[in-house]
């Protein structure tokens, strides 16, 4: 498979991706600034958990892109040698009665294959997707419980 030149190399962003750097910059940051009440640690301590999770789903995300792609370049190959096999058996064929038999038995198989693979890769696009939803979606919920303990705490404290 060729790969076309693309300025961007998402793989590479990925692996050199370092939420702990950004956290960091980000607690520098909001530590400039005094706010009465406000637990800085557990705030920096749940957005690194926030980057953390947003990088994962993002992962996971990408690998699917890729395994699709990857799965995108076999159909692309099983159907090149499907062709080629077909074109062989029409070229063997006698009458134009059995060439016409065989064209519409190779159109209704490859029909079916068709319809197999986009289902195949509909599965897998929503595997995916499930996936990194669920990621961020667990995240979310603990978000928000880290923000009401985070007001309980303010509100004692007053």
């Amino acid at each position: 498979m060729v790969q076309a030149d693309f300025p961007l190399d998402f793989t590479k962003m990925m692996k050199d991706f370092d939420a702990t750097k950004m956290v960091e910059e980000f607690s520098k940051m909001l530590k400039q600034y005094k706010l009465p009440g406000v637990d800085m640690d557990s705030l920096v301590a749940s957005q690194k958990k926030n980057l953390e999770a947003l990088t994962g789903a993002n992962r996971v995300a990408f690998e699917g892109l890729q395994a699709i792609a990857k799965r995108q370049g076999e159909i692309l190959q099983e159907t090149m040698n499907e062709t080629s096999k077909a074109m062989d058996q029409l070229s063997k064929a006698g009458s134009p009665q059995e060439v016409a038999a065989q064209q519409a038995q190779i159109a209704k198989s490859a029909f079916e294959r068709a319809l197999s693979n986009m289902q195949e890769l509909a599965e897998m696009v929503s595997k995916a997707n499930q996936e990194a939803t669920s990621a961020i979606n667990a995240r979310i919920s603990a978000t928000l419980d880290e923000i009401k303990d985070m007001a309980l705490k303010m509100k004692a404290t007053a």
